[in-house]
């Protein structure tokens, strides 16, 4: 997440995928959603890709690994990451620098005149007259210098801070995999929960419209009043229009995932897996909480940055102490190079701060300031990730039951549409009974795939709260641990 993000900080760019409720999802099988407006700027970079090739006429077959791979090659917080990445190591290079040998060449050729009036020379000081301006002369001077710094602590502690910032930024990219596993894992569960819910829809307006002919064909003998006829009409509208919701909501949730695995634009593809239920048998709190904070990169990125700012504060403090550098030069000077002469220089110097105008004071200021944000941070999220791992667990518990139950009420519901679907051909019932006993069907099987696909996402939220969402989602969707 520091996505460096996190120094990437820049990017731990933090998403959170809320499975909706079963009331939510509920009310939306019955009612038109409300359209609503994105604004620019307010989307997650991991909800977009830099699309891969250009569109073929070939349909692709995606399945749940195909979808994580491709969202590992282009998804856009990703690609951000790894460019933090290579920025934090540039930084600690610009910090290297400081500590390794300066070595320059230089080649002069230098033709001037000089005033003696300038350097206040006149003729009647000599007993011969002067001129007001000598040359031109002209001399030729090849060169190599070194430059060194033989001890600097301040120098010494920023690229010992650079190098775990660089640490930091690697964990961060580490961890933007996590998340780019997440947002794949949940887009794709997504797609495939409203692919079955457009099929169970598919089946209730077939049904639906089986009952309205029915009745109709009722009313026509005279069997049945014209009121059972207009109710069935108005279910099967009813249903007919929740399918063209559900199927405009799966093209919708399809080009969704298409953004963040990195299709190209207009690429058609369908999605090969299905949501099965597989039972999870999840192991101790403990040992999950142990799991997280040895693996998770974001955990690791953080301890990385604490000590990245506590090295920081010890060069903002060295700057209060001497440092020694060395210099030395060696080259040939003449008037030609066919006349020149070798030459050679080394000095060294002892440079002891006395006083700097307060800058060592506000650099040690920051530095406390960063490093106590730092460590904020970290405590921060370890909470954050004993409450991941917690919820996480919570939810694959209550899903797993949520799915026994609506397993049930589906083969409950359908029994009791079956019998109300017998009383109202022999004439028993009118076929109210039969439309309530369908928008229970509808209820039931709407639950049934709403809790599939909390259940799977639960996995998908505990395997990236363990810091294992690369590995561990296959294993967790197969029932493994």
């Amino acid at each position: 997440m520091l996505v460096p993000f996190r120094a990437f900080q820049a990017i731990v760019l933090t998403v959170s995928f809320l499975p909706l409720s079963a009331t939510s999802l509920a009310a939306q099988a019955t009612s038109v959603p409300t359209p609503s407006i994105t604004l620019p700027g307010s989307q997650s970079p991991f909800l977009g890709s830099e699309p891969e090739g250009k569109a073929t006429p070939e349909v692709l077959q995606i399945n749940f690994e195909d979808a994580i791979n491709r969202g590992l090659r282009n998804n856009l917080g990703l690609l951000i990451a790894g460019d933090q990445t290579l920025t934090a190591r540039g930084e600690r290079w610009k910090e290297l620098s400081n500590l390794l040998p300066n070595v320059q060449a230089r080649i002069q050729e230098d033709v001037q005149t000089q005033s003696l009036t300038a350097l206040g020379l006149k003729s009647s000081l000599f007993p011969v007259p002067l001129p007001r301006v000598i040359g031109p002369f002209n001399y030729f001077d090849a060169r190599a210098s070194l430059t060194q710094s033989l001890f600097n602590f301040h120098d010494i502690e920023k690229e010992r801070a650079a190098h775990e910032a660089v640490k930091s930024a690697q964990y961060n990219y580490k961890d933007a995999r996590e998340l780019v596993v997440l947002a794949v894992g949940n887009a794709y569960l997504q797609a495939i929960a409203t692919s079955a819910r457009v099929e169970t829809t598919e089946a209730q307006v077939t049904s639906a419209q089986a009952l309205y002919h029915k009745a109709a064909d009722l009313q026509k003998a005279g069997l049945s009043p014209a009121i059972d006829a207009l109710r069935s009409q108005v279910e099967f509208q009813t249903r007919q229009q929740q399918l063209i919701v559900a199927r405009n909501d799966l093209a919708k949730q399809r080009l969704s995932l298409a953004r963040i695995i990195g299709l190209p634009p207009g690429q058609e593809f369908v999605l090969t897996e299905k949501a099965p239920y597989q039972a999870l048998n999840a192991l101790p709190l403990d040992v999950y909480l142990q799991r997280a904070y040895a693996s998770r990169a974001d955990h690791q990125a953080a301890l990385s940055r604490v000590r990245s700012a506590e090295l920081s504060r010890r060069a903002a403090a060295a700057g209060r102490y001497p440092s020694l550098e060395l210099n030395a030069n060696l080259g040939d000077i003449g008037v030609t190079p066919a006349q020149s002469n070798g030459t050679w220089q080394v000095n060294g110097g002892l440079n002891i701060p006395i006083f700097s105008g307060g800058k060592v004071h506000s650099d040690v200021l920051e530095a406390d300031a960063q490093l106590k944000q730092a460590r904020s941070q970290l405590g921060d999220l370890r909470g954050r990730i004993d409450y991941e791992v917690r919820t996480a667990l919570l939810d694959l518990n209550a899903a797993a039951e949520q799915v026994e139950v609506a397993r049930s009420s589906v083969d409950l519901a359908e029994q009791a549409l079956t019998q109300s679907q017998d009383r109202f051909s022999a004439g028993v019932a009118d076929n109210l009974e039969v439309v309530q006993a369908q928008e229970a069907v509808a209820g039931a099987h709407e639950s049934y795939i709403q809790s599939l696909y909390a259940h799977n996402l639960a996995k998908v939220e505990l395997a990236r709260a363990i810091g294992d969402a690369e590995d561990g989602v296959k294993r967790f969707l197969k029932g493994n641990q």
